[in-house]
């Protein structure tokens, strides 16, 4: 016997919120008899649609309840709306049955892709054959594919997420967007799943054909499905379901929330749970690092608002494995991200170029005073105290912070920093002449 999804648990918990004595009656009817959990959201569904259709009649009393109304009698114009009802010429999209939509509802929806410019996507109700929602694809900022991490059998996640404007999402007519996730398995389509016009090779499976059929579309608008790529980030988590496979992601939380970063080619993927968030590389102000531990650290980002620089906000992923450390370092530099972990103060203070007034000298002789600094910190071990202080380009995630015989180098600092300095540059200098 198959058990009642979580998914469908929580629908009916939203849907009889108001009712709590009747949730409780018709959990513990899905207890005893758990095949009526089904039949009691296709019910609770019929009775929302029977509602919607009764809003849009003209004897729809005015005095209703205004959560029973859902968009009726209103004087504004709802570009979704209008959306929706605008039809699409026979032949004009393509129609896939059976989709798992997560966001913005969840159920199994018929995806509708349009093959104009001036289309989108649609999720189509297989049951009354109403449309449930769309996204134009002028709307569209980004559209990422994504595997699911925690599935053994390859599955992956579609995300549609909308373009931003003032710091919210919304549509080129001011109304808020929705954001789009489906997810479907590395499997043939069965048959009678996929609508008329549709060419399915023979190996296709479900990803690689809505791949095909989404980039087509995206063409229109000199856009493709962004995918992750190794070349850009690859995690060292090993994956024991997944024999063979490298993960894209890292494990993360933000807030209670546990979820997963994706490092992408164009920005970071934040999912899967709702709302989804996409950081693109021009909206970010820098990221950095604190809560650095021997096993785990913290990320930070800061993005600033398309029409606002001025208005920041920070988001805080916390729980990062650390042996993910090194290969996120490198995509922030290699992306030019600002790292505040590395700022110019802290640049400065490492470096010691406050300290050492010769070394301005020197700068035009290749640095070779920063040169025996490094030599000299990996000759005596020295490091800072402060984990917010650690050398990203030096740091050891397995270390965990310990630094033998630095109170000698504090105590040799105090006493003689000119002379270590000049010793070990004279040593140097004797080198090179023994070379030549």
């Amino acid at each position: 016997m198959t058990p009642f999804a979580p998914g469908k648990q929580a629908y009916l918990q939203s849907a009889v919120k108001e009712r709590p004595d009747l949730l409780e009656r018709l959990q513990d009817a899905i207890i005893n008899a758990p095949e009526l959990g089904d039949l009691f959201v296709d019910v609770i569904e019929h009775v929302q649609n029977v509602w919607i259709d009764i809003s849009d009649s003209k004897e729809f009393s005015a005095n209703e309840p205004s959560s029973k109304k859902r968009k009726i009698n209103s004087t504004t114009k709802d570009p979704i709306e209008d959306n929706i009802r605008e039809d699409w010429p026979t032949g004009s999209f393509y129609a896939i049955k059976d989709i798992s939509f997560s966001i913005p509802q969840r159920k199994k929806l018929t995806l509708e892709i349009g093959k104009l410019p001036e289309q989108g996507l649609r999720a189509r109700n297989p049951t009354s054959g109403e449309l449930e929602f769309v996204v134009k694809w002028k709307e569209m900022e980004n559209v990422v594919c994504l595997p699911l991490p925690e599935k053994a059998q390859p599955q992956y996640n579609f995300c549609v997420f909308p373009k931003i404007s003032g710091g919210a999402e919304s549509t080129s007519d001011g109304s808020e967007a929705e954001q789009m996730l489906w997810t479907v398995p590395c499997t043939v389509p069965k048959p009678g799943i996929i609508g008329a016009g549709v060419e399915v090779k023979p190996d296709d499976t479900y990803d690689t054909l809505l791949l095909t059929l989404v980039n087509e579309a995206l063409e229109g608008i000199g856009k493709r499905i962004v995918r992750p790529d190794v070349g850009e980030f690859v995690s060292q988590t090993s994956q024991p379901h997944k024999k063979g496979e490298k993960a894209v992601h890292v494990k993360a939380f933000r807030g209670s929330k546990d979820g997963y970063l994706f490092f992408l080619s164009t920005g970071i993927v934040w999912g899967f749970k709702k709302p989804l968030a996409f950081f693109p590389f021009d909206l970010i102000d820098s990221m950095s690092y604190t809560s650095i531990l021997q096993r785990t650290f913290n990320l930070n980002i800061i993005i600033h608002m398309p029409s606002f620089t001025a208005i920041t906000q920070e988001l805080e992923f916390s729980m990062l494995d650390q042996i993910d450390f090194a290969g996120i370092d490198a995509y922030i530099k290699r992306h030019h991200l600002q790292d505040a972990s590395m700022a110019q103060e802290r640049q400065a203070k490492k470096l010691n170029i406050n300290g050492v007034k010769k070394e301005s000298a020197a700068e035009g002789e290749g640095g070779e005073v920063e040169k025996v600094l490094k030599a000299e910190r990996d000759a005596e071990g020295l490091g800072d105290d402060d984990d917010d202080e650690e050398d990203d380009d030096n740091f050891d995630p397995g270390s965990g912070g310990e630094s033998e015989g630095s109170g000698t180098s504090d105590e040799e600092d105090d006493g003689g920093d000119e002379g270590g300095e000049q010793n070990l540059a004279e040593k140097e200098m004797n080198s090179e002449e023994e070379d030549d």
